[in-house]
């Protein structure tokens, strides 16, 4: 895997369509960067103090605010409070398709986005949100026992929850199934 086919894959893709009118909209970042020649997802464990979502593992992102020009801007705002990334090094390369939450009510677009490679320096996680900023090759969300899916009842149905395995964590729920859709666009039939 590397980081020119899924750019290439990325930007194949059909566009998702417009965001519905009348949700709460969010966007994260999926920064990816390459590292001795590797590809790496920037995830972050999000603080222990946090009333929602405390101590999950997300990637960085959050609620579009008035003063944003569109998601894109949401995705990068969110990514440089959180962790400190100037929004110049990121270029993005594509966007998958919109996952709603239900614990949030909330419409997320997921913008994915390259940066310089080599591990990002200057990184830091802001206290009141980030506990952690992790770095993930995409390779280990691939090795076996790594992912898994459950299903769980939910407003009357059963509804697949996706779950990766990584040292020291467990990413479930939203981010889960924005990785699951990366990885599977990755590792694809090639763009056409």
């Amino acid at each position: 895997m590397d980081l020119d086919a899924l750019r290439d894959r990325l930007q194949s893709r059909q566009q998702p369509r417009a965001p519905a009118s009348g949700r709460r909209l969010s966007a994260v970042l999926v920064p990816l960067y390459a590292h001795r020649d590797e590809p790496h997802v920037i995830l972050t464990r999000r603080a222990a103090h946090l009333r929602t979502h405390s101590h999950e593992v997300a990637f960085p992102g959050g609620g579009r605010e008035p003063g944003d020009a569109d998601l894109w801007a949401t995705a990068l705002r969110e990514t440089r409070e959180e962790i400190g990334l100037d929004p110049a090094t990121a270029v993005r390369i594509g966007e998958l398709d919109p996952f709603f939450t239900v614990g949030s009510d909330s419409l997320v677009h997921s913008y994915v986005a390259e940066l310089p490679a080599g591990r990002p320096s200057g990184l830091r996680p802001d206290p009141a949100e980030v506990e952690e900023i992790l770095h993930v090759p995409l390779r280990d969300l691939l090795a076996p026992d790594v992912y898994r899916q459950e299903l769980w009842p939910r407003e009357g149905t059963m509804r697949p929850i996706n779950f990766f395995e990584i040292p020291g964590d467990t990413v479930w729920g939203a981010t889960a199934a924005i990785l699951r859709q990366l990885l599977v666009i990755a590792v694809g039939p090639p763009a056409r």
